[in-house]
């Protein structure tokens, strides 16, 4: 395995070598059979940011080779051209210590077979789609890598950011990055940071652990703790409806993680519950909550409609949340739970407004029923004012 590393030099080398006047200003390294754009759009792997640099200025790929092993291949793509030790370039093989000029003042260098960050594994007899080593519990293959965090895989994508599998020297967890087209966007990276600052000041059982958040190549990362399971409306989805006990009893579990939130100084409305934001972990059943970038502090100023339709609280419409308005989801939930329908589909117009009528569900008791219809009541001074007390309204309906 060739693994490269490139590294960028800062403007002061010109044509001699590297001295010590010289710094790296940055460096990335890769493991076939990673392909690696070279341009100033940030959603390349290496990110020049030179105006002299074109967007797309060149493509680093690994080609096989039939005798085994295999070589990294630069292309130029660049309106202004590219040399490669002083020799303009079209494709070409690298070596290691080659020095590539992109545009004036643009200097990298190449060193190939170098250390991998981490150990990596050739053992040749583990089981397909195994990420580590049966022998050894090292990763066997490493997508790419961002600063200390060696992705293992893709866990999902999504509108403001890609989430992956990364392992770092001792650990699993997630990583969590925010999509380039969202960098110009300042509420998404508002809402992206707020999401790290608010799990760095939690400490809950249902909450997953924050460990790191930065900015690399202009892009923003959040670490934080892998929780093994599947969200509620996965859940639902491929398995089915649950049992009353059982909806009651995530909610319940739902309530505690509410109720720690909502005590904070100054409390805390996450704003975005829902069965997708709703995991529960394969080991145990246990309910944790995910997704706290959409979390504001009461005080704060409102304006901003955060939330799911089919899930929200009507004065979220407004920009007017409050911690009500997180036991407000908590009622379409166990709707969702219990019948594996969209809640939208229990709503009628009443005198009042729009509510939820779920009289001719099978699986709510009346108890349950009444609970639902006082949760989710249009104005939130009649609903269940703390998470505690709706945690023993529930309980008082298990079978």
């Amino acid at each position: 395995m060739r693994n490269i590393q490139i590294a960028l030099w800062d403007e002061s080398w010109a044509g001699d070598p590297p001295s010590s006047k010289n710094r790296i200003v940055h460096q990335w390294q890769f493991v076939p059979p990673a392909s690696i754009d070279i341009g100033r759009s940030p959603e390349h792997q290496v990110v020049i940011d030179s105006p002299s640099v074109s967007r797309l200025h060149g493509k680093i790929a690994y080609i096989n080779s039939p005798q085994g092993g295999g070589y990294w291949q630069l292309t130029n793509l660049g309106s202004n051209g590219t040399l490669v030790n002083d020799i303009p370039i079209d494709r070409v093989l690298l070596t290691s210590g080659d020095r590539i000029q992109l545009a004036a003042g643009v200097i990298l260098t190449i060193q190939l077979d170098v250390a991998p960050a981490a150990p990596t594994c050739n053992h040749p007899d583990n089981p397909a789609n195994t990420l580590f080593c049966i022998h050894c519990g090292q990763p066997i293959r490493i997508e790419r890598q961002i600063r200390n965090y060696q992705i293992l895989k893709t866990l999902g994508q999504g509108g403001m950011g890609t989430t992956y599998l990364a392992w770092d020297r001792d650990r699993v967890l997630v990583l969590k990055e925010m999509n380039a087209d969202m960098e110009a966007v300042p509420k998404a990276q508002e809402l992206f940071a707020r999401e790290a600052k608010i799990l760095q000041s939690l400490n809950h059982t249902g909450i997953p652990k924050y460990y790191d958040f930065f900015v690399e190549n202009r892009r923003k990362y959040l670490a934080m703790e892998l929780i093994h399971g599947q969200n509620l409306e996965q859940y639902i989805i491929r398995g089915g409806t649950v049992g009353l006990n059982l909806a009651i009893d995530w909610m319940v579990e739902l309530c505690g993680i509410l109720g720690y939130i909502h005590q904070q100084q100054p409390p805390l409305i996450h704003r975005d519950i829902k069965p997708a934001n709703l995991l529960v972990r394969t080991v145990d059943r246990r309910i944790f909550l995910l997704d706290f970038g959409a979390v504001k502090e009461i005080g704060t100023m409102g304006g901003t409609r955060i939330g799911a339709p089919d899930y929200m609280a009507p004065e979220q419409n407004s920009g007017q949340p409050c911690t009500q308005s997180d036991l407000y989801a908590i009622g379409p939930t166990l709707i969702f739970l219990l019948t594996g329908r969209n809640p939208a589909d229990f709503v009628e117009l009443d005198l009042e407004g729009f509510r939820f009528n779920v009289s001719s569900i099978p699986s709510i008791t009346p108890g349950l029923r009444e609970i639902i219809d006082r949760v989710t009541n249009r104005r939130p001074r009649d609903r269940y004012q703390t998470a505690a007390e709706l945690a023993i309204a529930l309980e008082s309906q298990k079978q």
